[in-house]
């Protein structure tokens, strides 16, 4: 008799081995296209952010000609 146990032969450890190494690949894929779409969505968050600046600049520009011209022709009359 040998001493190992009749409950797990050998060729079942390797077996056992690869697919927890194929759960683990696939878990690490889940994992790396989960965290490219966070930084796809900050991306677009923040490109969001910039777009509505700059528009809230624009107008801030576009009202302070309107306050200029509107000055220059109460100082005129």
């Amino acid at each position: 008799m040998t001493d190992r146990t009749p409950s797990t032969p050998n060729h079942q450890i390797p077996i056992l081995d690869r697919s927890r190494e194929m759960h683990l690949l696939h878990e690490a894929l889940a994992r790396a296209q989960m965290e490219e779409r966070l930084r796809e969505a900050e991306l677009h968050r923040r490109a969001a952010h910039v777009r509505a600046a700059r528009k809230m600049k624009r107008r801030a520009e576009v009202a302070s000609l309107r306050a200029r011209r509107a000055l220059a022709l109460a100082v005129m009359q």
